[in-house]
Parts: C-alpha cells; structure tokens; sequence
C-alpha cells in the first residue's frame, strides 16, 4: 500500500511514476502496467510532449480519474497572463481530463513577474481547472516569494533530490510553509544502482541500491519520490519500497553521500538566481 503525504490540504501518493523524457510510445507501453501494479501518482509536463499519451494510457487503465493523482506542468514560455489559461486547457484536453490533481510552474526564471504567475495559477484553481498548485525548482527566497503572493497553499516544490544532493535546508524551510518536496533524478543520472554503500544497505534488507535511495526519500516526513523506468521489469522493483524501514544511521549514511558539487540539473537560463 502506498503511503500519502499530506501537504497544505493536497493528499499526494509518496511514490509517483514519473514521465520525464519518456516518448509517447513508451508511456503507452509503460504507464498502464505501472497503474495496474498499483501507481496512482503520474507526473508529466507541457515540455515532456507526452501528455496526450498520459492522458490516453489513464484512461485505457480502468482505473477511474479519480483514484489518480496527476500532475502537469506549465511550461516558462507559457507563462505570460494571455498564454497560461489556454495552455492550461490545451494540457486538459492532450490528458483527456477536466481537472489536474496538482499544476506546476516548471522553472522559476522568467521575465513574467512572479506575482502574474502566482494569480494565473490561482485563476485555474477558482476555474475548478486545478486541486492543488505548486512550482518546481525554487530556491528558499522564490518559494517563500511564492507563498506570500498566493491565494491558495503551495502544496509541492519539485526539485532534484537525491543521496549526493543535499536539499536539507529546502525541506526545512518547505515544512514551515506546509510545502512539500517532490523529488526528481533520484537514480542521480544511474549513479545510484551502482553506489556501493547503497548496495551494502540494501543487502541488509534484501533490496537493491535503487530501492534503498527511494525508501530514503519518502522515509523523510514531508517528501515524494518520482521514480522511473522504461523497464515494464523494473517496475515491480520501484514500487515495492514500502515493506521495510532504514535505521535512522542506515538514513545518515546515505546521506553522508551527498557532495558540495552534486547538483546535477542547471539550466543558466531557468534557473534561480542562487541555489541553497
């Protein structure tokens, strides 16, 4: 049984299946078996081209909407007030759904005020368009920026979060605010199935490096883990983490991991101004 996180309000699955350079083919061949397994939690965006085959392989399921958490989210060039509403609904329409569980502003650089941004994404949640909203990649200063000028509660900020990336500062400050984190590249680009202390800890319990790194994720209050694999194999793998417990100095261990240069996404031009 998958475990939720509750976050201002929104009821988010811990473990969610992420749809992140997957090709339409793949998502119609990968995400059914995920739901069938027991996924409820999909992940996509206005820049991954997918939506249209995310929102057909849902509905192929069986499963009703409702019992799925779907996340889209808007991407930066759609931002300005005139765009943001029809992307919104032109991401409605590709996910054959009238609602998304939770709605993302992707990247925080942009020459859009935050504030615009903030009040579009209200206006979709009042439009009944969007449960819950949140952003992506925000440092503390922007996500703190973003909480003050919304309506609603900001349920998520989806970052990169993995063993050598340490997001400790974030989660803290995001738990003042009731925000959770979901985190993305938790295999740290496939550093993690090789990593020899996680193979050690995973031994202990039976498990795979793999394993271990997305049972240490959700086993911090308060954060999500994306996991993905194109792999119909792997999937039982992913979405077994829920059957065992890391001690709290298997949890230090791992994150002992985390290294000063760790960071792997940057993008200069979508980035915020600093990372904490």
């Amino acid at each position: 049984m998958i475990e939720t996180v509750t976050a201002n309000g929104a009821n988010i699955p811990a473990l969610g299946f992420g749809t992140f350079r997957m090709p339409g083919e793949d998502v119609m061949r990968v995400v059914p078996k995920a739901i069938e397994l027991g996924f409820r939690h999909i992940d996509t965006a206005q820049i991954y081209g997918n939506e249209a085959e995310v929102g057909a392989a849902i509905q192929q399921s069986g499963v009703a909407r409702g019992d799925i958490f779907l996340t889209t989210k808007v991407w930066v060039d759609k931002f300005a007030p005139d765009a943001f509403a029809a992307s919104v609904d032109e991401s409605l329409k590709k996910l054959k759904t009238d609602h998304v569980d939770l709605l993302l502003l992707h990247w925080p650089q942009s020459d859009v005020p935050l504030a615009s941004r903030m009040e579009s994404l209200n206006a979709v949640k009042k439009a009944g368009k969007v449960r819950n909203i949140g952003i992506s990649n925000f440092n503390i200063a922007m996500m703190e920026e973003a909480a003050k000028l919304s309506d609603a509660p900001i349920a998520t900020n989806q970052v990169e979060l993995h063993p050598y990336l340490d997001q400790s500062k974030l989660l803290e400050a995001a738990r003042k605010h009731g925000i959770s984190l979901t985190a993305y590249y938790l295999m740290a680009d496939g550093r993690v199935p090789k990593d020899e202390v996680l193979k050690d800890i995973g031994s202990r319990h039976g498990k795979t490096a793999a394993q271990v790194a997305l049972r240490w994720a959700v086993q911090q209050k308060d954060v999500i883990a994306l996991s993905k694999t194109a792999t119909v194999e792997r999937l039982q793998e992913n979405f077994d983490i829920f059957d065992f417990d890391l001690t709290d100095a298997e949890m230090g261990e791992i994150s002992k991991l985390a290294k000063p240069d760790g960071r792997i996404v940057n993008p200069g031009h979508l980035r915020p101004p600093h990372w904490d």
